[in-house]
């Protein structure tokens, strides 16, 4: 199986997301883990290995953002 890594900052803290193809045309992105292995998260799926990886980078960017206090 053909995987593809993409390392990243987002928010100030590093990630490494490993794509991996499921299908024809279909691709699954998930954050690796340090040993190996991938997180619990939930997975997100693309068309191609940069969108996957794109879809799940918008994700951990809002998901991560520093919340602001009112």
């Amino acid at each position: 199986m053909k995987v593809v890594r993409f390392e990243q900052t987002i928010n100030g803290r590093p990630y490494i997301i490993e794509v991996s193809a499921v299908g024809h045309d279909r691709w699954r992105a998930d954050i690796a883990r340090k040993g190996g292995g991938t997180t619990a998260l939930m997975p997100f799926y693309g068309t191609t290995p940069n969108e996957a990886a794109d879809l799940l980078s918008g994700w951990l960017t809002r998901a991560a953002a520093p919340s602001h206090s009112r």
